[in-house]
């Protein structure tokens, strides 16, 4: 699934992963967002499974990409597994301040933080 964007006046083709990507280095330290909000800002509300596809694989991209920030649309840690350790994501969100019980961001509502409201459509 491609976007199309408009780059100094010239349409340039861009493919779903690297502006997943784009999306999560921009959220915030501290603040986390969901595979649906950001398949949604992308304009493919039906394509969270596919951010998740997405964030497995963020290991590997340069420059680095903090997919510790992205969770489930109710704050759960579903891809901790991806972490090399089962507290490692845990640890990550700690550091920035992140509260996290039970696999759970405590206060998920006030730490969420929106692509379309914070990036503009």
């Amino acid at each position: 699934m491609a976007k199309r964007t408009l780059i100094n006046d010239a349409v340039q083709e861009r493919d779903f992963f690297a502006d997943v990507m784009d999306v999560v280095r921009q959220i915030p330290r501290g603040r986390v967002t969901s595979y649906g909000a950001i398949a949604k800002y992308l304009g493919a509300p039906r394509s969270s499974r596919m951010v998740g596809y997405c964030m497995n694989n963020a290991h590997a991209v340069k420059p680095k990409v903090p997919a510790h920030r992205v969770v489930n649309r109710i704050g759960l840690l579903t891809g901790k597994h991806h972490f090399g350790s089962p507290t490692a994501m845990e640890d990550l969100l700690k550091k920035e301040g992140v509260k996290v019980k039970n696999d759970q961001v405590v206060d998920f509502g006030k730490k969420f933080w929106d692509p379309a409201a914070e990036l503009g459509w």
